[in-house]
Parts: C-alpha cells; structure tokens; sequence
C-alpha cells in the first residue's frame, strides 16, 4: 500500500463544501512533514467542475469519481463507490472534513474495507514517524493523541475550524483523472427525501462568514433583537449558548457549543457570553473573535481577538449605526 494522503472533499448538488479546503489545509500540513504525496477526490455525478477547481492547490492528482448512482447522494452509493475506488487506488491516510454527510456514510465504508476511523480530530503530530490524531474528550476538558494500529487505509474527520481553509497553499497543476465507477443496481436500499431540517429558518452555522452570538448577558428574549439587528447589518448569522436556545430564546438549530454546531467563520461577535468550555470548543476555530461583556474576567477574553468590557446594550445599539454608516 503506498504511503500516500487522500483528502476526499465534500460536495451537494454540485456546490463545494467549503470545509473541504479546511481538510485540503490539513492535508498539506501532513504532507509536508511525512513527505508522503497528497491527493484529492470527489465523488458524484458530474464533478468534473469541482475536481477542476479543487486542481489548482498544491496537490499532485484529482480523482473525479463518477457515477449516476451518486446522485443524489446516499451512504449505501458513496460507500460502495469509495470503497471501489480506494481497492483500486490503494492509499495510506485518507482525510475527510466532519460533516453530517460524512458522519453518515464513513463507518460503513471504514469497516467494508475492514480499517478504522479516527473522528472529529482537531489537530496531529508527527513523532519518530508516528502519526496521532488529536480528538477531545469530556466536552474539551481533555484531548487524546490517537494512532493507527493497522495498514490502512486509515480514515480521519477533521472537525470544523482545525485548520484554516484561507491558508490552502496554492499554485499547483495536478491532473484531472476521472474513474468511473458501476455501482450495481440494489446497493442503494433507501430512497432518499429532501435533507432535513428541523424548522424553516433552520441554518447550517457552519457555512456562515459572520456570527453574531448572544448568551446569558442578553438578560430577556426581547433583548435578542439589537443582537438580530447586528447579525442582519453586518451580512450575519445569528448564534445563540446553550442557555438561550434551551429557555426556548432561539431554536435549537442557532445553538453554538459541544452540544450545539461547532463554526469556524471568519468573524465570531460573542455578546454577553461568558466563555464556558462548552460553548468554547465549539467557536474557537473562528478567525476574528470579538467579546463584548461587562465582566473582564470573563473566560471568553482569554481566547478573543479583541475584548470589549463594558454593557453590550450601551455598545451594540451605536456599533450597529457605525456598521450600517459604513456600509452606506
């Protein structure tokens, strides 16, 4: 088996998932301290848009893998198809963003090609040609360094905001390979409906750029509007701690934290939230964190950008102008 790296990116209905460059970032940090060569796939039908745009990093090939039977996407199809592609193309490591999707069908494939699967790492090291995977433990109070036992190929999820997707190093020219693959007619045992979601404003966070996030310091639901008013002024989602959303404040799908989504957009606003290592774990991938709270020794300090003390009803109101000045 060659000591290679696959990062197998994620798309749905013909749209990269931009996580995905968060993975490739992952895999070029790994493949620049092991020297093992990094490759890219994608599965689908019709792909051969984004294995074009995925070519262009520092990669040194792109599998479009192919079939009408990945379309729409289904576990059962995309593990087959993987699997197919992977006993063809054999790999040591392959790499894959911690998605829903993802989550989905890659315990099924790990165990038909009879490996593992290390998931929702947030990190590596590469010691005396040992390679661990970082994963916490007890909602981020604990981390472990997990390794391999066996050949391969070894599976690995990179949870959300790991590894900047911004830093994805550039300029490559890897070839476009496609591989079409004959997924037999009976693989897929279920008809797949329309993705789900709980309720109509039901928002994936993870693809945000922007968020606003309101916690305890917000005092009363009714309060939650300047938060809106900010969200909405700066082009933002709104995001919510465990508190509010479980006072029923917001729904469940705006809840930030180890129960909630973990985000890594490239702004993070975290009004009156304190900083628990719960809510933490989920948001500290964000590239600019800006804490607004009354209390300076609020724990969220320790990891923000820029710490602003002070009552966020006094400071949120005229920022929210300022914003919409700008923005003429």
């Amino acid at each position: 088996m060659a000591d290679s790296i696959l990062v197998v990116v994620e798309q749905r209905d013909g749209k990269l998932n931009r996580v995905s460059w968060e993975t490739i970032a992952a895999g070029q940090a790994i493949a620049a301290e092991t020297g093992w060569p990094l490759e890219a796939a994608v599965a689908g039908a019709g792909v051969g848009a984004i294995a074009s745009e995925v070519k262009g990093k520092k990669l040194v090939k792109v599998y479009a893998i192919e079939s009408a039977k990945l379309q729409p996407y289904t576990p059962d199809a995309f593990a087959h198809a993987l699997k197919s592609f992977l006993v063809k193309y054999p790999t040591r490591l392959v790499l894959m963003p911690h998605t829903y999707q993802v989550r989905d069908f890659v315990p099924k494939l790990a165990t038909a090609l009879g490996s593992t699967a290390i998931t929702d790492s947030v990190g590596y090291k590469y010691e005396g040609g040992k390679l661990m995977f970082t994963r916490q433990m007890f909602q981020g109070k604990f981390v472990a360094d997990v390794s391999f036992a066996g050949t391969g190929p070894c599976f690995v999820t990179f949870q959300n905001g790991a590894f900047r997707g911004d830093k994805v190093e550039a300029g490559g020219s890897a070839a476009v390979e496609t591989v079409n693959i004959d997924v037999p007619d009976g693989t897929v045992r279920n008809k797949p409906q329309d993705v789900f979601k709980e309720a109509k404003q039901a928002v994936d966070l993870t693809q945000a750029e922007i968020i606003v996030s309101v916690g305890r310091g917000i005092k009363e639901q009714k309060n939650i509007e300047i938060a809106k008013q900010l969200a909405e002024a700066l082009g933002g989602e709104l995001a919510a701690s465990r508190p509010i959303c479980d006072n029923g404040w917001l729904p469940m799908d705006r809840q930030i934290g180890s129960s909630g989504q973990t985000v890594a957009p490239k702004l993070y606003l975290a009004l009156g939230i304190s900083g628990a290592i719960q809510h933490i774990v989920g948001m500290k991938g964000a590239k600019s964190i800006i804490a607004i709270n009354k209390d300076s020794e609020a724990p969220i300090f320790e990891i923000a950008d820029y710490a602003v003390v002070g009552n966020l009803f006094d400071i949120v109101p005229p920022l929210i102008e300022e914003v919409k000045k700008a923005k003429g």
